[in-house]
């Protein structure tokens, strides 16, 4: 019978003198991505526009609150696919950093090689002049020759056959001849050689013979002999002098010419930079019987090219 309705608990309670209890602090939990997702899938274009619900609680159900957001983050496939995105673009980034590093290898070894290309012809740049400037140097330094004189050491004169049996005067002739050759340069040595020392009435060849090659060192000069003679060479009638004064060899007088051309080689960089000088020389003589055995003197006789 005391028993009281609803309406009157309420009016009861509402008679009662107002406290000032306190305020509960609220906050505002925004719905997950699974719950937009449900909303999203299961309404249709036509359907009623979706309301958001927003659920407010006291700052005490926080924890709770936060425990449970965290436990929807992780039940949430849409976060671990945004994960996962996330990795793989930081895995891409990684190759690209992968690749700009060879590139950077690939471009360092591209301008080592280049750096030593550079390297190899500026050398080859700079040997090269400075083998033409000690070419060109040398060409200064050519070497002086001089014929000094040559001795008829002796004179035949007689009949005979040729190698086809054939009748004929036969001349044999022995003689010396000494030059003086110099080295001028100062750095350099030179090899010496010749062709053969001839010796010629007009163009018929009575005598020859061979100089012994050297070695001449620099800034130096040597005397050297070379044995020029002929035996049994047919004369077939050429030298009318001889047949005139078979009879008398030391009135005889028959013009000559002794001819060679003196060939000179300077290594100055060993084989690589070398220079050569050629000399060609003529000298006029005069075979004279009275003269046998005494010098000629040749040294304004001879033209040297």
């Amino acid at each position: 019978m005391h028993a009281k309705t609803d309406s009157e608990g309420t009016s009861v309670d509402a008679s009662w003198p107002p406290r000032s209890p306190r305020r509960p602090v609220y906050y505002v939990q925004s719905p997950s991505n699974h719950d937009v997702e449900k909303m999203s899938y299961g309404s249709s274009p036509t359907a009623s526009p979706t309301h958001h619900y927003y659920h407010c609680s006291p700052i005490h159900h926080s924890r709770e609150s936060s425990t449970s957001r965290f436990s929807a983050s992780l039940k949430n496939p849409g976060g671990l696919s945004a994960w996962k995105h996330v990795q793989l673009g930081r895995g891409d980034g990684d190759d690209n950093d992968d690749d700009d590093e060879m590139d950077g290898r690939d471009g360092s070894k591209a301008d080592k090689v280049r750096l030593y290309l550079c390297l190899v012809f500026l050398f080859f740049v700079l040997f090269t002049v400075f083998s033409l400037i000690l070419w060109g140097a040398s060409r200064s330094y050519k070497p002086k020759i001089l014929v000094k004189h040559i001795v008829f050491e002796s004179l035949h004169y007689q009949a005979g056959n040729d190698e086809s049996g054939v009748p004929t005067d036969m001349i044999s002739l022995n003689s010396t001849v000494q030059i003086s050759y110099r080295n001028p340069a100062t750095f350099y040595a030179v090899h010496v050689t010749s062709t053969p020392w001839e010796l010629h009435y007009f163009q018929l060849k009575i005598a020859s013979g061979q100089m012994k090659k050297f070695r001449q060192s620099r800034k130096s000069q040597r005397k050297l002999v070379t044995i020029v003679g002929g035996s049994q060479v047919p004369l077939y009638g050429v030298i009318p002098a001889l047949v005139n004064s078979r009879e008398h060899l030391n009135t005889v007088a028959v013009p000559l010419n002794l001819t060679f051309v003196m060939r000179s080689r300077a290594y100055i960089l060993g084989r690589l930079v070398k220079t050569k000088f050629y000399g060609r020389i003529q000298c006029s003589v005069t075979l004279r019987g009275n003269k046998i055995g005494k010098p000629h003197n040749l040294t304004n006789s001879c033209i040297y090219q």
